[in-house]
């Protein structure tokens, strides 16, 4: 594995995200961005990680042992590939991924996945804090609509571009898969 690339972190990336009932989401071509940069990433050999929520609500699409749980197909995890499972929407609380990272002596990280308001923004600010060069991908992230505090009911596009703006140059970089994958062949 090279880890002198950034490491590639997929983002909750299961079978319930699919689901027609988790509503309107924005970004359709996220998967098979995701799937570019996964491609990429592993022709390459740089360093892999993927994601998984494990809810602790019983009934939950991602409660353990159900299929929502499972990884997407076309996202199967490698063998060599590292897994992480996370109860809460940030991927660096309780999970280990800091400390899988610092001992490889990874500094950059590059993310994509779903939710961009929730999982994706909350560890991209924990990533941020914690000193990691951190860029979010943003074609290869989506969100769903969802209503405001206000009562005001938000398009799944806005949903996600509020989201990035929460991110872009205080916890990360805001690329898109084009360039981060031009980035990524410089770099070998």
């Amino acid at each position: 594995m090279r880890t002198d690339l950034p490491a590639l972190i997929i983002i909750d990336m299961q079978k319930a995200m699919a689901n027609p009932a988790a509503g309107e989401r924005n970004n359709p071509q996220a998967g098979s961005r995701i799937a570019d940069l996964l491609a990429a990433w592993r022709a390459v050999d740089a360093p892999v990680v993927h994601v998984r929520h494990m809810s602790r609500t019983p009934g939950s699409l991602f409660w353990p042992g159900q299929p929502g749980a499972e990884f997407q197909d076309a996202l199967l995890p490698l063998a060599r590939e590292h897994v992480v499972e996370k109860n809460v929407p940030d991927a660096f609380i309780h999970s280990g991924l800091e400390r899988w990272l610092r001992v490889r002596g990874i500094t950059r990280i590059v993310m994509a996945g779903v939710s961009t308001n929730n999982s994706v923004e909350g560890s991209a600010r924990s990533a941020g804090n914690l000193g990691f060069d951190t860029t979010v991908v943003a074609d290869a992230c989506f969100a769903f609509a969802c209503t405001d505090y206000a009562g005001q009911a938000r398009s799944a596009a806005d949903v996600h571009a509020m989201a990035l703006a929460n991110l872009d140059g205080e916890y990360a970089t805001i690329g898109d898969s084009a360039g981060v994958l031009r980035a990524l062949a410089g770099a070998t």
